[in-house]
């Protein structure tokens, strides 16, 4: 492993650059970063952030439940994203069984302890719930879908049909009214008429109106505002402070009736609000790929999505102009993720997703996308693996989480990004002149090797970095010498200029 990422610094300014690279890199010029500090391109709307998906190692009890919910306190990001998800039905999905014969079969004993642990982790900040899961009952299907007795036990075919048996609708929007009621107004009346008190009075600042819609019960764009429509129509009758997402698409660049229906406002109710879109990324390689080979799919498909983010943008721009967006899942998956026998995933694979959100957080705030959020908190063998951003047997973050602290502690909306160019392809820059005056550059190395770059009057600069050297620990901060830096392989580095 090389220790190149201003590792050279740590031990005194009277080392040079050349001599902690290895021979067959001591020849290379540094690469000079250019920046025009007063060509402002953008102003920056963008706010980094994450999505917790409920399993069960988030369960109180489990052995890694407590590092990880005081990681997400320490983030303290805003819009962060909770989703009760289908492959654990007893932990998303509150009313199990249709009502039948004067009872119903509310039960939030093991949704609230999660849940109730999530909101007061983000206490201060604003978060976007996402009940996921709609009760499978409320669908026509051939004969009743079972689920498990165990909590604990995965089920990936809870969600089946497409048609629902209410036509109205009513049915479902009542549904997450009522769990709306029970989070944030002390709780709810059910079918029956029965009082169910919970003492809850969050403050809930968006609600996302179901997930990957396009492949989740295989819902059209009709279909889909129909019942967006409703469920938000039911929610703000409880809550009109609430705020809304839409769609939360798995694979926006395939569906694009979805963004020409929905965001037109002449296919929705008079009165209903359109306030933001989601829709998700994940970058991933071909299962006989060589892990080295990832680092150029990884960004060849971030570029990708960037492309189809512009496209959406466009449509977006023209129909619903002041809707926001959220990219609420960025991330990578490995193939076969969730078999049990697996190879180890590779060290350098958590700095190179790193490397890859840092890339798409910054790109997406060139566009003007409001919220970026890294997919997810927690993930382990059997559950998507390579999604997670702690150390699954521990709970220690890892470097994917400690890059989204060094993004959310430097930059944020109102920073103004300016012309920055950058005469290397493996290295990317952005200039930021931050609220509060700073001028800031973040630099991320898309490539296993240590590149070297020169900044303009950087010397005496603090340098703020995750990179391979560390690991499962926060960033390291070490003082600049002079104007050149190594970057480590899939290094994310911010560097604050001095006055």
């Amino acid at each position: 492993m090389h220790h190149t990422t201003v590792a050279w610094a740590r031990l005194g300014a009277i080392f040079t650059v050349a001599l902690l690279i290895e021979p067959s890199s001591t020849a290379q010029t540094p690469a000079k970063v250019n920046i025009t500090w007063d060509k402002v391109v953008r102003v920056s709307k963008a706010t980094p952030t994450l999505q917790v998906v409920v399993n069960p190692p988030l369960r109180r009890g489990s052995t890694i439940h407590d590092r990880v919910f005081q990681a997400l306190r320490e983030l303290g990001c805003d819009y962060v994203r909770y989703v009760p998800w289908l492959p654990y039905p007893k932990l998303g999905v509150a009313e199990l069984d249709p009502p039948k014969d004067g009872k119903t079969s509310w039960d939030f004993s093991l949704i609230d302890p999660l849940t109730i642990d999530f909101l007061e982790a983000t206490q201060g900040h604003s978060v976007i719930l996402n009940f996921s899961t709609i009760p499978q009952w409320m669908f026509k299907t051939e004969k009743p879908v079972p689920y498990p007795v165990d909590a604990d036990q995965v089920m990936w075919d809870y969600e089946q049909g497409t048609e629902l048996r209410d036509p109205s609708m009513k049915e479902v929007a009542d549904y997450y009214a009522r769990l709306v009621g029970w989070y944030t107004q002390g709780g709810f009346t059910d079918e029956y008429g029965q009082r169910h008190d919970s003492g809850h009075h969050y403050n809930v600042a968006y609600w996302e109106v179901l997930n990957e819609v396009d492949f989740e019960h295989n819902m059209t764009p009709e279909f889909y505002t129909r019942l967006y429509d409703a469920i938000v129509e039911a929610i703000h009758r409880v809550d009109p402070k609430i705020k809304f997402v839409a769609l939360a698409l798995a694979a926006p660049s395939k569906n694009p009736k979805f963004f020409e229906y929905f965001l037109n406002p002449k296919n929705h109710k008079p009165g209903v609000p359109l306030d933001m879109i989601s829709y998700h990324f994940y970058a991933s390689p071909a299962s006989d790929e060589n892990p080295g080979v990832w680092q150029y799919t990884f960004f060849e498909q971030a570029d990708h999505f960037l492309d189809v983010v512009r496209y959406i943008e466009a449509v977006r721009q023209r129909l619903a102009p002041d809707m926001q967006t959220d990219a609420d899942e960025l991330g990578a998956i490995l193939p076969d993720d969730n078999i049990l026998l697996r190879a180890p995933i590779p060290e350098s694979y958590w700095n190179l997703c790193a490397a890859m959100y840092a890339y798409l957080y910054t790109q997406l705030a060139n566009l003007g996308i409001e919220v970026t959020g890294e997919s997810q908190l927690v993930g382990y063998p059997t559950q998507f693996p390579s999604v997670s951003m702690v150390d699954w047997n521990t709970g220690r973050p890892n470097a994917r989480s400690w890059a989204l602290k060094l993004l959310r502690d430097n930059f944020g909306p109102g920073d103004k990004l300016v012309e920055t160019q950058v005469a290397l392809p493996a290295v990317y820059a952005q200039g930021f002149l931050t609220r509060d005056g700073k001028h800031k550059i973040l630099l991320i190395n898309k490539r296993s090797r240590p590149v070297v770059v020169s900044i303009p009057s950087a010397a005496g600069a603090r340098v703020d970095f995750v990179d391979q050297t560390t690991g499962l620990n926060p960033p390291e901060t070490v003082k600049l010498p002079g104007e050149e830096l190594g970057l480590d392989g899939f290094a994310v580095a911010v560097v604050g200029l001095p006055k």
